[in-house]
């Protein structure tokens, strides 16, 4: 028997280690290479609102192909070369397969897995469905008295919660109830790194805006969803990020927080349908069509434009990051 939390971290462990996830789901980075150019751009105008610092990291936690980030230092390289002097590329990431396909497309970058080994330095940090993957600890109501749910043979066994966890809420209170402590964890870490030294952070990733309650674990599976408690390592495991947690436990360390936003209004804003409709002028009817096509993806609200949210965190003072103002 093994708790839910430990269960995912092992499966998806071993998923990231044998398996290309791109083959069984489409992130927004695939789907359009705005995407990346706008979250660069976005990076480059934070860094000339934190005052230029010279070096600056610019991080990017779960990279998956590199495809964001190459796209994005190809924008800064050619409307910000400024920022693309002062940047250093550095990779959170701990699959070594991920490592090596992202060192053919970033091979100046250098590779961490957690934020504790970065470099002290001012702090550009993107991430786009990293905190989905994180694993999860589930419980549940009967009447009064809450349970956690374990895995074992497959099938959830839920027991006594002993101690009780004071997150859980109390009185009329849901049936289930998710908790993610890495993500809370991460939080509070860059509350208190952005809280000493300049530097700001871009989260992208699925859930509702406010803290929800339900049963969200799922489990995709040669792109189909699937029961995510069989065959553990063959498929990914994700569930809906609780933003409003996560915000409130990076302020609770001393950063600024902006959002959650559709992420649908955020690209608007930043620029990605004008970016689009330059970009498909120069291309072929059928590439145009596609191009648009997928920004329509990106940012449709019945689409991934509602479901997917953004939320900024920034060092006390910075001004509000572009596109949340």
């Amino acid at each position: 028997m093994e708790r839910l939390d430990r269960f995912m971290a092992r499966a998806n462990a071993a998923y990231y280690a044998t398996h290309d996830p791109f083959r069984d789901f489409t992130t927004s980075p695939e789907i359009s290479q705005v995407f990346g150019e706008i979250l660069g751009l976005w990076a480059a105008v934070s860094w000339a609102s934190m005052g230029r610092p010279d070096p600056v990291l610019l991080v990017e936690a779960g990279p998956g192909r590199g495809t964001l980030m190459a796209d994005a230092q190809r924008a800064v390289g050619s409307v910000a070369p400024g920022f693309g002097a002062a940047l250093r590329l550095h990779l959170i990431e701990t699959s070594p397969r991920l490592r090596a396909v992202q060192a053919k497309r970033l091979p100046q970058a250098t590779w961490h897995d957690g934020l504790d080994t970065l470099p002290d330095l001012p702090l550009l940090l993107l991430a786009n469905e990293f905190l989905d993957a994180l694993p999860i600890r589930q419980f549940v109501r009967h009447g009064e008295r809450w349970f956690e749910r374990f895995v074992a043979d497959g099938k959830f066994v839920e027991c006594p919660e002993s101690p009780p966890l004071s997150p859980l809420p109390q009185g009329e209170h849901p049936h289930v109830v998710e908790l993610n402590e890495p993500a809370l964890a991460i939080a509070r870490a860059l509350g208190d790194r952005l809280a000493a030294r300049p530097g700001a952070a871009l989260f992208l990733d699925y859930g509702p805006e406010r803290s929800a309650a339900g049963d969200s674990l799922q489990a995709l599976r040669a792109g189909r969803p699937a029961d995510p408690l069989s065959t553990p390592g063959s498929a990914d495991l994700t569930a809906h990020v609780d933003f409003a947690a996560f915000a409130a436990a990076a302020r609770g360390a001393g950063a600024a927080t902006f959002g959650p936003l559709p992420q649908g209004l955020l690209l608007a804003r930043l620029g990605l349908f004008q970016r689009t409709d330059r970009l498909a002028r120069t291309q072929s009817p059928a590439r145009a069509s596609a191009l648009i096509e997928a920004a329509r993806r990106l940012a449709e609200p019945d689409r991934m434009g509602r479901l997917f949210k953004a939320v900024a965190l920034c060092s006390p003072g910075v001004p509000v990051p572009p596109g949340f103002a």
